[in-house]
């Protein structure tokens, strides 16, 4: 099963562009992140900057509308996120719990919807959404970006 974690860093909603982590904090995260990749859990993940350089469009007019951020309304805003494969979702959390996340972190675990979640018409309407998933030119490489293979998986 795949599930998406997401880090929920209290206070990031009004973080300056150029903010800057700690090294000592980053350290502790990237052993964690190997400790998911040498577990073969780890799919993919990514950091994501202050919402003061994104923007929201809406459709709640019927047509397009953008707002920049920051967005001074959000009261909580994701400022990173894993994808891992694991048996279950006592798995996921246990793999969350072990997160060097500090008291104004949150972790938030999401199941990824799998085509077989869906009624038979529903994945009639999606065919070929799996072959987007996996087709390599579909999906742009980035230095920053990390894909991981999957192999054997230990909790």
């Amino acid at each position: 099963m795949r599930f998406m974690m997401l880090m929920i860093p209290l206070g990031y909603e009004t973080a300056p562009p150029d903010v800057q982590l700690d090294p000592e904090r980053v350290a502790a995260m990237m052993k964690y992140n190997e400790a998911l990749k040498e577990a073969g859990v780890l799919i993919t993940l990514d950091g994501l900057h202050p919402p003061s350089t994104g923007a929201r469009v809406s459709f709640a007019t019927g047509k397009p509308v953008v707002t920049d951020g920051p967005f001074t309304e959000a009261k909580e805003v994701l400022g990173g996120y894993w994808m891992i494969d694991v048996k279950s979702r006592e798995e996921a959390i246990a793999w969350a719990k072990k997160c060097p996340a500090c008291a104004t972190e949150i972790i938030e675990i999401r199941r990824v919807q799998e085509m077989e979640d869906f009624p038979p018409d529903v994945q009639q309407a999606a065919a070929g959404f799996s072959e987007l998933q996996q087709d390599p030119s579909a999906v742009k490489s980035s230095v920053h970006r990390q894909s991981f293979n999957r192999k054997g998986r230990n909790p």
